[in-house]
């Protein structure tokens, strides 16, 4: 069961035009799966629009309105633990705030700490994850989503689990990855390109999740949007929605998860 009954999940972007990139999904969680009620784009949240400041500003003013929710991120909270110099989460991601002025330099800062090698966290191996949080794919996201997310979230009372515990009527923040979900599920194919073979995968992992009680089934317009997507953006955000819906307890596992954070999916 659900810690809440209504879900949100963003497919997030650190580019400069994040605005047409990032994509919130919000429903309500019922028996018969997730039921999407607004898909958008970040450009079109209130003040929002394509350009990476205006995007992500709009992007956490949203979000802290969705007080019933669990909105859940596809990007690394944390690092591997070998990574991490302070003693618990909140200390780490301000500091991360503080030290880390550019992507760049955060990547920098891992490769030479690891001397050049890419380290995963505990969780990522369970969720066979693709990629490691600084790797050159994802580093930018890593970056944007600590510094530029999480931590204005956090000082604004949103709660980050496994690292915080939640409050009531403030937005439950989880880190989720759509390909762990689709892995677990069995359902993962190719589905980001423009080709047809790519928009069929769109619509088999649709099916699919929809079939497995999931997913409620989605109207014919927003069935379109999702499918004419070729970046899969706009299912990824459905598909992290899902899998913050699947969130039954929030408390960490162990002590890695309360620093390392923990994949949901």
């Amino acid at each position: 069961m659900s810690i809440r009954n209504r879900v949100a999940g963003v497919d997030f972007s650190g580019a400069r035009d994040a605005g047409k990139n990032i994509w919130i999904a919000e429903g309500a969680v019922g028996p018969g799966g997730v039921k999407i009620e607004k898909l958008q784009r970040a450009a079109e949240l209130p003040n929002g629009s394509n350009s990476f400041e205006a995007a992500i500003t709009a992007l956490v003013k949203y979000v802290t309105t969705l007080s019933g929710h669990v909105v859940g991120f596809d990007f690394p909270f944390s690092l591997p633990i070998q990574l991490i110099a302070q003693e618990d989460w909140l200390s780490f991601a301000h500091h991360f705030a503080e030290n880390y002025t550019s992507p760049d330099q955060f990547r920098d800062h891992c490769r030479h700490r690891t001397g050049g090698k890419e380290f995963k966290r505990a969780t990522d191996t369970e969720a066979r994850v693709p990629w490691c949080a600084y790797n050159l794919r994802l580093y930018r996201q890593t970056w944007a989503g600590i510094r530029h997310v999480l931590v204005p979230l956090v000082e604004r009372g949103a709660c980050v689990i496994p690292m915080q515990a939640p409050t009531k009527e403030k937005p439950v923040i989880a880190e989720i990855c759509p390909a762990s979900t689709l892995k677990a599920e069995g359902l993962y194919v190719p589905y980001k390109g423009r080709a047809k073979i790519f928009r069929d995968g769109r619509s088999k992992i649709l099916l699919g999740v929809t079939r497995r009680g999931l997913l409620a089934p989605v109207r014919r317009k927003l069935r379109g949007t999702i499918l004419d997507n070729p970046g899969g953006d706009a299912l990824d955000a459905v598909l992290s929605a899902i899998a913050a819906s699947r969130i039954d307890d929030a408390k960490p596992r162990n002590a890695l998860d309360s620093i390392e954070s923990r994949v949901y999916f």
